[in-house]
């Protein structure tokens, strides 16, 4: 068993209280998944159950952490920078479990991951897997460890939709317990059992948690409906306050009018008024005795405000992209051959494959391409952030590129509409959490006013509060959309064609087929 009780973390740098007082346990066959906004703490709550040295350097932790004759295992959301110029083999060594593993052992946990045994032992470098493999070979490494418990970061990050189910399986097969971190809705809903709500609401002023042993679904349901009765709870009693309160106004006037009128030779007259003057009086304390007990609108932190703006269309017909390409290569790998692929107009369409199979690689050639057209307002965003992103400027800096005040005041408006609060507008961008950075590339894309929109993997880090405001603008935009997903509800609601990259090239797939 794992028991969290009374768990304060205090972010040190803005001496923000990221969370304060959470409690839960953790036991069983427990799956437990950890909600909120981005850059509320999830990770760093994770990282303080397993080793609270790993938060050392920006939070500090109260409260207590139990898990007596545990055995953790911990997937991180990335694999750490020092270890990418490694190759595969080279970081597989690094950790005592895997060289310490027999050839049975590594087969069965090769295939339960999904992972070739030959990537494992393989030259090339680590810095060259797809994303998706990047997450099976650390799960392979976690599991190597034979733990009795699973922390799991993001473990659903920019899987295939083949090893997304296989994930599933996994985690409603699994004999351990497990807490773990998912802004994947279709995953949240079909595997936990519980939830841990982390919240930040007020600005990011006043820390909430809400745990539940209920599956997602059912949470996230009868959450909409307390809030729904609790806001219509307070405007009910708001407007019988205000009824109140003009009733009450009107008798204090008349009195107040009777006594400015009552002659001095009437003391009798006088003494009633000063009785009702006394009554209401008393009425008026109760009155605001009751206005304290009064139901409070619901205390949550809202969904992100954003939308694009200026003029986003592509005409009708216009040709946007004819892209043919013989062979797809990496490292003189072949991925791929005979590739097509004619965009016209606003056209939107998803491109989806298995890991590895070389859709980034195919999006960042056709991103360079359509970024050199003048006839187009193209925008990239890229599967790692960091392509676009430096980690030592901050989000004003990297978004303020003209330089006058105007721009300035515009910037650090979308900001604050975004979530980012005015501390994190002033970090360095290696502060911020996945989700974060995502929001910084979105805006950037906003200000540009594109109408040609290169997107990899646009809603993986975004959570499930903010991750739908980001699909309504990316399937209603006005352009020309082309995205690498493997968001089911994405995929549901999109608008247009959805191909498979193959080894033979890109084939049209129905959404029933892969849903």
């Amino acid at each position: 068993m794992l028991s969290v009780q009374n768990l304060s973390i205090v972010h040190e740098k803005d001496l923000r209280l990221l969370m304060e007082n959470v409690c839960f346990t953790l036991s069983g066959k427990d799956r437990l998944a950890v909600i909120g906004e981005e850059g509320n703490g999830k990770s760093t709550l994770i990282k303080a159950i397993y080793d609270p040295s790993l938060i050392s350097d920006y939070a500090s932790v109260t409260g207590i952490i139990a898990a007596p004759g545990e055995k953790m295992g911990y997937l991180a959301q990335e694999i750490p920078a020092q270890n990418t110029s490694l190759t595969v083999y080279e970081y597989c060594a690094l950790h005592e479990q895997f060289l310490a593993a027999d050839a049975r052992q590594l087969n069965g946990l090769c295939a339960r991951v999904h992972l070739s045994t030959d990537t494992v032992y393989s030259m090339q470098p680590l810095s060259t897997l797809s994303g998706g493999e990047k997450v099976k070979l650390q799960l392979l490494l976690t599991l190597l460890k034979e733990p009795t418990m699973l922390l799991l970061d993001e473990p659903s990050n920019d899987l295939d939709l083949s090893t997304l189910r296989f994930l599933e399986h996994f985690l409603i097969t699994c004999d351990l317990p497990v807490l773990f971190i998912s802004h994947d809705e279709t995953l949240l809903s079909r595997t936990a059992t519980c939830i841990l709500h982390l919240e930040q609401a007020y600005h990011k002023t006043t820390p909430r948690w809400t745990f539940s042993r209920t599956p997602y679904d059912v949470y996230m349901e009868n959450r909409e409906k307390a809030l729904q009765y609790q806001e219509q709870q307070a405007q009910n009693e708001r407007r019988q306050e205000r009824i109140r309160q003009e009733k009450f106004d009107r008798i204090q006037q008349a009195v107040e009018h009777a006594q400015s009128a009552i002659s001095r030779q009437d003391p009798h007259g006088g003494r009633l008024l000063k009785k009702k003057m006394k009554a209401v009086k008393s009425l008026e304390r109760r009155f605001e005795r009751e206005k304290e007990d009064q139901t409070q609108r619901p205390n949550i932190e809202y969904a992100i405000d954003a939308a694009f703006e200026g003029d986003n269309t592509v005409p009708m017909g216009k040709r946007v992209l004819d892209w043919n390409l013989a062979v797809l290569t990496v490292d003189d790998r072949v991925l791929a051959r005979d590739i097509h692929l004619l965009m016209t107009g606003p056209e939107k369409v998803i491109l989806i494959g298995d890991n590895g199979c070389g859709k980034t690689t195919l999006l960042k050639q056709i991103a360079s391409h359509l970024l050199s057209r003048r006839d187009l307002r193209a925008v990239y965003m890229p599967q790692h952030y960091g392509d676009l992103l430096s980690d030592d400027r901050t989000p004003v800096e990297f978004l303020h590129t003209r330089g006058d005040k105007e721009q300035l005041t515009k910037v650090r408006t979308y900001l604050g509409a975004l979530k980012i609060t005015r501390e994190e507008m002033e970090h360095p961008i290696r502060g911020l959490s996945g989700g974060q950075k995502a929001k910084l590339l979105l805006l950037s894309m906003i200000l540009k006013e594109a109408n040609v929109l290169i997107l990899d993997e646009p809603t993986r880090n975004l959570s499930p509060l903010s991750a739908p405001v980001f699909r309504e603008m990316i399937t209603s935009f006005e352009g020309a959309v082309l995205a690498i997903t493997h968001d089911r509800v994405l995929m549901d609601m999109w608008p247009g064609r959805i191909l498979r990259l193959t080894e033979k090239g890109l084939m049209p797939v129905n959404k029933e087929d892969i849903l």
